[in-house]
């Protein structure tokens, strides 16, 4: 049985409020829904989504009640579960609230003409991304119409050293922050093309301030490449950093200048509605 936030009033009957005392009563949270929202921010922080087993260990609970706080948020479409490998994952209904949630904050209105004509022009898919603790999270994603359709959903969180808009906003962040976050996550090897040093990686990040942009060469995704490139703000900060993102045969060493040119001019076009002006 819950309780409803109430306050007594002891009022005089001359109507004198100086009397009054005025007394809350502590209203009581539903234990089941912090459990449900607790799943939603495991999943959040899960790159691959989570098993039920795991689940139930992190929230420490039997395996029954949990599958039916699952169940209960796959029904609603809060979650849907991978076929082969039964894990859950964020279902569609939550990706649709975000999108009305990021629909109205300024950076992405501002971006998305830019992006759209971007997108129109080299006819590869278009990412943007901020950074979030310790990864990139995409807050818009355009897609070519026809074309592969790549595994990345607005609110996917990725990591930084090996994906184009991340390691852009990696290569812009103070020294001791780079460092503690290689020291608290590490570098995970996605596949032979990762860089798994501090060393290479530390190279790496001089190159791309001093280039202006990043490549990620196979290093999340095998057959895949995408280059990223900053979005500055008003104070000279970087605030974002958008990406094109194609296959090894729709981004190459011959048409990477072109590609690098156009996306520099959205840079510079998206910043200065940021309030950007370089001196």
């Amino acid at each position: 049985m819950g309780f409803v936030l109430s306050y007594s009033l002891s009022i005089p009957l001359d109507g004198n409020m100086s009397g009054q005392t005025i007394a809350p009563f502590k209203t009581r949270s539903v234990p089941s829904l912090e459990r449900a929202l607790k799943i939603l921010e495991m999943l959040a922080h899960s790159k691959k989504g989570m098993a039920l087993p795991e689940i139930a260990r992190e929230l420490g609970l039997p395996k029954s009640s949990t599958h039916c706080l699952l169940l209960t948020l796959e029904r609603c479409g809060y979650l849907q579960r991978h076929a082969a490998a039964r894990e859950y994952l964020f279902g569609f209904k939550l990706f649709s609230l975000a999108n009305l949630s990021l629909a109205g904050t300024g950076l992405r209105e501002q971006a998305a003409p830019y992006l759209q004509a971007l997108m129109a022009k080299t006819r590869l898919t278009v990412h943007l991304a901020i950074l979030e603790k310790e990864d990139a999270v995409l807050i818009d994603k355009i897609e070519c119409p026809g074309l592969l359709r790549l595994s990345t959903w607005i609110g996917k969180r990725m990591d930084l050293h090996c994906t184009g808009v991340g390691k852009v906003l990696m290569a812009h962040l103070p020294e001791d922050e780079l460092i503690r976050l290689i020291n608290d996550y590490g570098l995970p090897r996605h596949n032979e093309n990762t860089i798994g040093s501090m060393r290479k990686l530390k190279e790496d990040l001089k190159g791309i301030r001093q280039m202006g942009y990043s490549i990620d060469d196979e290093e999340d995704s095998i057959g895949l490449r995408c280059i990223g490139v900053p979005v500055w703000g008003q104070e000279g900060q970087v605030i974002a950093a958008f990406s094109l993102a194609g296959t090894t045969t729709q981004i190459t060493p011959e048409n990477l200048s072109g590609l690098m040119t156009q996306m520099k001019h959205t840079s510079l076009a998206i910043s200065n509605k940021m309030g950007f002006f370089p001196s």
